[in-house]
């Protein structure tokens, strides 16, 4: 994964029926007749998957399976068909296996895998966009230092890659290069020129070469395939001025990336982050739908790791509202899989409930609520305990506990969006209600996905002294009693930030801190130790799910740092 991130933070008009939601085509429903037009096909393509860390691995390593995924066979992309995905993208990286100038010529046996497996995906059934990938970062990027000579290897790559798939099938789309930045321009105006060159010179390569190549789609990117609107705007400009209609722009999206990381406080699908997103999808659709030029967002997803550092409940609520922008803009998305989603093995999802939300999000909405978390404390006398439903235009159906439906009045109250779960419910299915008892209810609305609650009886987190080095880590004893740990602040005495990333006092999970819950311990790396000044004792506050927040005081001594609870 890459770090994109919408950085516009604008008021939505989606939710107000403001958003142009263009027509959908005729080959998205269904019909006979073979998409024709750009955006019919932009449109078939619709949903797509992302082969990561395969083909793409080649900049680095001898073969496809350098980055731990297995050889690819035909069986992959018919049982990725089989899951509904309409689309493969396969990012490919050509330079480490691309001779000297002047002909930079691409080793043969590299060329015929990639022309195998994409032969293999458009067997399946799928529309295929393959591009130059890694090779942005390798040697594209000295495009302002190295001109001719990257000039020279990019258009024989291109030059090759176009000669070898000019009779593929039209449903091979290409897309010339991935996240590309450049190294010693001046000014953002000049990277815009130089990405202009590159979009240009694939764009006459391909064009000219012949076969199925004169009308094929070209997929353009914007400089690092990035949705700032700057970058939106010149290549909008650039598009136009080469008049082609078989032409689509293409940008990336993993989320506001405070959110995407859990950093600077950004712990929920706030308000916040969810206008971030929506302003993202509509700047789109008003810089490039609404002119007639397909969109396809060609990764999106959040940040690796994600799965660890971002609570359950809010990435699930960033990944149904992904899929409602996404269907009501008419932009085609491919999600990005780098191997940690679809077991490429097993040829099963690692997260079948993650996928449900995705799939689910290609027809309809689901409803969520407010967390997917309800703490009740173990202290004190047992009351009733509320969450808000966040509806997205469904009605509330039922709630279940098990195998059975819950009974309105007894069980529960619902007062508009207001769910109110009985303090006899709570004492039913959290027993003796001892720190650490679970129960999840599901709530069913009238159509998608039900919303897991998981319903947990907690007390105050207690945390020991501890002790360890600068150069391994600090590792804390905490009785986490039922709770979860949502974030850290760390500030010296005066006030100021601590740890790395001090713009903030929040830190980054799991780069500065990391639970872990079953050996009951909080970590602090030795990445956030390293950051801390000597001698300046350092407060921590550790934010919990439940709302419980806990001191503690850490002090770095040379290479030696002991902390103890406040």
């Amino acid at each position: 994964m890459k770090h994109r991130l919408p950085r516009l933070l604008v008021a939505a008009s989606l939710a107000l029926g403001l958003l142009t939601v263009p027509t959908v085509s005729s080959a998205a429903e269904g019909s006979d007749s073979a998409p024709t037009t750009a955006k019919e096909v932009v449109s078939a393509m619709q949903p797509g998957w992302n082969l990561g860390n395969s083909l793409d691995s080649l900049c680095c390593g001898a073969d496809e399976t350098t980055w731990g995924n297995p050889r690819i066979d035909a069986g992959l992309f018919q049982a990725i068909k089989k899951q509904g995905f309409h689309s493969v993208r396969i990012p490919v990286s050509w330079g480490n296996h691309t001779g000297p100038a002047p002909d930079y010529l691409i080793d043969p046996a590299v060329m015929a895998r990639v022309k195998e497996v994409v032969g293999m995906a458009l067997d399946a059934g799928l529309y295929v966009m393959i591009n130059v990938h890694h090779d942005s970062w390798q040697w594209v990027k000295d495009l302002p230092t190295k001109h001719d000579a990257v000039m020279a290897q990019y258009t024989a790559t291109w030059t090759q890659i176009a000669d070898t798939f000019k009779d593929s099938s039209t449903k091979l789309v290409f897309e010339p290069i991935n996240e590309q930045s450049f190294e010693g321009s001046s000014g953002p105006d000049a990277g815009h020129r130089y990405m202009a060159e590159l979009n240009d010179t694939f764009h006459r390569v391909v064009r000219s070469s012949g076969g199925n190549n004169a009308d094929r789609l070209l997929v353009l990117p914007t400089l690092h395939t990035g949705a700032d609107q700057a970058d939106m705007d010149a290549l909008a400009a650039d598009i136009s001025g080469l008049s082609d209609p078989m032409l689509a722009a293409t940008t990336h999206n993993y989320g506001f990336w405070p959110f995407s990381t859990n950093i600077a406080g950004y712990t929920t699908y706030n308000a916040e982050v969810q206008k971030s997103l929506e302003a993202n999808f509509q700047s789109q659709v008003d810089t490039f739908v609404s002119h007639g030029i397909p969109v396809i967002i060609g990764e999106f997803g959040l940040m690796d790791n994600y799965q660890t550092n971002v609570e359950r409940g809010e990435y699930l609520k960033f990944f149904e509202d992904f899929g409602y922008l996404a269907r009501t803009s008419g932009i085609t998305t491919m999600w990005w899989d780098n191997g940690t989603l679809f077991d490429r093995f097993t040829r099963t999802w690692r997260d079948q409930e993650q996928f449900d939300y995705i799939s689910t999000g290609w027809t309809t909405r689901s409803a969520t609520a407010s967390s997917d978390l309800v703490f009740v404390d173990a202290t004190k006398k047992l009351n009733d305990a509320s969450v808000t439903l966040n509806l997205n235009g469904l009605t509330f159906a039922q709630l279940r506990y098990g195998a059975g439906a819950l009974k309105q009045g007894k069980d529960y109250a619902l007062d508009g969006s207001s769910l109110t779960l009985k303090k006899s419910l709570l004492k039913r299915i959290l027993g003796d209600r001892m720190p650490g008892a679970t129960a999840q209810l599901q709530i069913g609305f009238s159509a998608g996905m039900p919303w897991k609650l998981n319903v947990i009886s907690s007390a105050a987190p207690v945390l020991s002294a501890a002790s360890g080095t600068t150069d391994a880590s600090v590792v804390i004893p905490t009785a986490f009693n039922g709770d979860r740990l949502a974030t850290m602040e760390a500030v010296y005495a005066d006030g100021k930030n601590a740890g790395p990333a001090d713009w903030t006092s929040y830190k980054a999970f799991s780069e500065s801190f990391a639970p872990n819950y079953q050996d009951g311990t909080i970590q602090l790396t030795a990445q956030f130790l390293a950051a801390i000044d000597e001698n300046r004792p350092v407060t921590l506050k550790f934010h919990f799910w439940s709302g419980q927040i806990v001191q503690y005081t850490i002090t770095r001594t040379g290479t030696t740092v002991t902390g103890v609870a406040s």
